[in-house]
């Protein structure tokens, strides 16, 4: 009888530190090379940099099935498609096919001296990218590199040049009297991207505290990058920023930066798309530099310590009215002078700016998000453009009607005489008291119809039209009536309050219509005015959602916060819990009176022929008895209601809540303001000062990208500080902004903080007559 020996595992002969793969690999792979064993016996080693013997190592463990592909591939960290394609390659070339290849193009590259020239050439003729790559027969990415490959040979000469031969710095000069529209470009050779102008010793002088600040010194300097910011500067002395700061917080403290150049700086990187402080680091100091005429930009840390030494004064709130008055100004105004002895139309909303924190910060209902989240409430006004105008911060939880009437004296003071003035605003400030107040004050009211109302009848409504700011006519159906709104402070004795109320017939869910409908105070605009006007309250919807995308809007500027005031009056939540309990214990009583009436009908209505029935007290009593606990339960409800106090201390309620910082917060809203206010005066100018044909739908998308493009700055000219843009991808592109640098140029407007006159140019273009 033959007996047989089961089979044992094999010996473990392998080292101890070693990777395992399946029952019978290990893995030893250190500095000094590799080995691999099958079953404890060595089967492959290789050496430092024996690549080709290890790949032949791994695909040889795939073939002899030693583990799946995937746990071979991480235990020799590699991808599971790059150990099928050594296997492809070993079983095609042989050993051969394992060994590095050479990496990058296989051949010479196709971008010679003459090709880049010709690259060149076609690119400063004004073809876009892929059209100059089409021309010469390479990619879009070639040409890029190609123009890149010219710009570092060309820095580095010029670096080379002003390394021996500084670059000249032009004195401030009063510039002669030269009409802009008569100026030529004149050809100037100009060094390509010098080094700035060396300012250590002002910065040596500023830290011994010896300067109250850098004043803009400019070079003249070719191919600059952001040189399109120039751009912004006359419409930025529009909004009068610089002018209000420096009239409220008169100057920083003595140092580098100086106040002019901080608020420039921001208002500059918000058109560039990085309003917040943060934002400095995603753009180069140097290149933002040479725009402010410094050596190189604020960053985070001075831009916030200057920020919060303007907050320190407390002013910020004179700052923005400051900003107010010179927005609606007549003279300066962008609204227009309305009829009626209007002197400007105005809106009013409340914003919820939602809060993400660890702070402990009031809930506020956000619209937007449709649902209570710690937050803080600000009020807006703005102009009938959708213009930001002013902004106040709330109170948590203040309604639109108080702040309404806290805002009235502050708009009396921006205004600054007693003409009247059109303030729209939504729903949200829907109260007749409020309505009677603001027409005593001598502001006419313009808002929505809340509630139910019947419908006026259709034989009432005729065309009612209006020209817009383009002259374009609007018509509308409207009726034009007269309604008196009961006061609910004067109830008793049947006071009201008359207004007129303009209604339109819109269209509703399935093909059905509705009446709406607008009240006002002022009875000398026409209907189709009053309708235009209400719906123009739409335009500072737009502004929040266009702040909110480009300008940061809603950001946390700071992270500061001050304890809430515990003594704050507040709404009481028990109140309105136990008010639901009143609500639902006389949903019940009215309940129980229907089904307690219906059965004593029954009771006292026999059947047919059932002769008389007698009602006892005992049966009257039995009947009612559910009546009776209803009204007792309904009636300790209504007590419980009334004991509780409708509002308590904030203190008692939420003790330790904080409420931010604001002062911060109200100067960044003046600066996103006038950058906001400077981007739509720019719009409004390639609108109406080109023949721009897609104005109507391209021109911000057009300004944004004008305002980051490159060009030169000569000042070669004394007094004056020419800009001189690179053209732009297209065209038409490039004629509309040759269009707009003409207009430009009319407004003689001067660099801030120096005499310099600004001009545009486009290169290759030369200015004409034209505006």
């Amino acid at each position: 009888m033959m007996v047989l020996m089961t089979a044992q595992p094999p010996l473990p002969m392998a080292p101890i530190a070693v990777s395992h793969l399946g029952a019978a690999v290990s893995l030893l792979e250190n500095e000094e090379g590799g080995k691999v064993f099958i079953h404890g016996e060595l089967a492959y080693v290789w050496g430092p940099g024996d690549v080709v013997t290890r790949r032949f190592a791994v695909v040889s463990l795939l073939e002899l099935k030693a583990a799946v592909a995937e746990e071979i591939a991480a235990v020799f960290n590699v991808g599971v498609m790059t150990l099928y394609r050594w296997r492809k390659q070993l079983a095609r070339q042989g050993v051969t096919g394992l060994t590095l290849g050479q990496r990058g193009p296989k051949g010479p590259s196709r971008l010679s001296e003459s090709l880049i020239a010709e690259i060149v050439v076609l690119r400063e003729s004004g073809m876009s990218l892929q059209a100059v790559g089409d021309a010469v027969g390479v990619s879009e990415f070639s040409v890029r590199r190609a123009l890149t490959m010219v710009k570092e040979r060309s820095t580095a000469r010029a670096e080379t040049v002003t390394a021996t031969v500084p670059a000249p710095e032009k004195t401030v000069s009063a510039p002669a009297l030269v009409q802009p529209e008569l100026w030529q470009e004149e050809t100037t050779t100009l060094p390509v991207l010098p080094a700035p102008a060396d300012r250590g010793t002002e910065r040596a002088a500023a830290r011994a505290g010896q300067l109250v600040c850098a004043a803009p010194v400019f070079a003249p300097a070719g191919k600059v990058p952001l040189v399109g910011l120039f751009l912004a500067l006359p419409a930025l002395e529009r909004t009068g920023l610089l002018e209000c700061a420096t009239t409220v917080f008169g100057a920083l403290p003595d140092g580098f930066y100086g106040l002019e150049t901080i608020l420039q700086d921001a208002v500059l990187r918000a058109l560039l798309g990085e309003s917040r402080a943060e934002g400095a680091t995603r753009i180069n100091p140097t290149d933002l530099g040479r725009v402010l005429g410094l050596d190189r930009a604020p960053e985070v840390k001075t831009i916030r310590r200057k920020t919060s030494l303007l907050a320190e004064s407390g002013t910020a709130e004179e700052f923005l009215t400051a900003l107010a008055k010179h927005h609606l100004n007549p003279n300066t105004s962008t609204g227009d002078a309305e009829d009626g002895g209007l002197l400007a139309v105005l809106y009013v909303d409340g914003h919820v700016r939602a809060y993400q924190g660890s702070k402990k910060i009031a809930k506020v209902h956000s619209t937007r998000l449709k649902f209570p989240t710690p937050a803080t409430e600000e009020t807006w006004v703005s102009d009938s453009h959708g213009a930001p105008v002013f902004v106040v911060m709330a109170e948590p939880g203040t309604a639109l009607t108080k702040e309404l009437r806290t805002l009235l004296p502050t708009l009396r003071n921006i205004i600054g005489d007693d003409r009247r003035v059109l303030v729209g605003f939504d729903r949200g400030g829907w109260s007749p008291a409020l309505f009677a107040h603001m027409e005593a004050a001598g502001f006419d009211v313009l808002t929505w119809r809340k509630g139910k109302t019947g419908d006026i009848p259709e034989d009432q409504f005729t065309e009612a039209t209006h020209p817009d700011e383009h002259d374009e006519t609007r018509t509308w159906l409207a009726a034009d009536t007269i309604l008196d709104l009961p006061l609910a402070t004067t109830a008793a004795t049947g006071e009201v309050f008359r207004m007129r109320q303009i209604s339109r017939i819109v269209p509703a869910r399935a093909g059905a219509t509705r009446q709406i409908h607008i009240l006002t105070t002022n009875h000398q605009m026409g209907a189709g005015e009053v309708i235009h006007r209400m719906g123009s309250r739409w335009r500072q919807e737009n502004y929040f959602r266009y702040a909110r995308m480009h300008f940061d809007l809603d950001s946390h500027d700071t992270y500061g916060s001050t304890d809430d005031n515990p003594e704050r009056s507040v709404p009481n939540p028990a109140k309105r819990e136990a008010y639901k309990h009143v609500l639902t214990a006389r949903a019940h009583y009215h309940h129980v009176l229907a089904e307690t009436d219906a059965a004593m009908l029954a009771l006292r209505t026999p059947a047919h022929g059932a002769g008389d029935i007698t009602v006892t007290n005992a049966m009257h009593n039995a009947l009612n008895a559910p009546l009776f606990t209803a009204e007792a339960t309904l009636d300790a409800a209504e007590a419980a209601h009334r004991a509780i106090p409708a509002r308590l201390p904030l203190g008692d309620l939420n003790p330790g809540q904080q409420v931010l910082d604001t002062q911060v917060k109200l100067i960044t809203h003046g600066i996103r303001m006038a950058a906001y206010n400077t981007m739509m005066t720019l719009a409004r100018e390639i609108r109406t000062n080109t023949g721009y044909a897609r104005a109507a739908d391209e021109a911000h998308t057009l300004i944004r990208s004008v305002l980051s493009a490159s060009g030169d700055i000569d000042t070669t000219t004394d007094g004056y500080l020419t800009i001189r843009l690179n053209p732009l991808p297209t065209a038409r592109a490039t004629k509309a902004i040759s269009e707009l640098c003409e207009h430009l140029t009319t407004t003689q407007t001067r660099y801030p903080g120096t005499e310099l006159i600004l001009r545009y140019t486009i290169k290759n273009k030369k200015p004409t007559n034209k505006n």
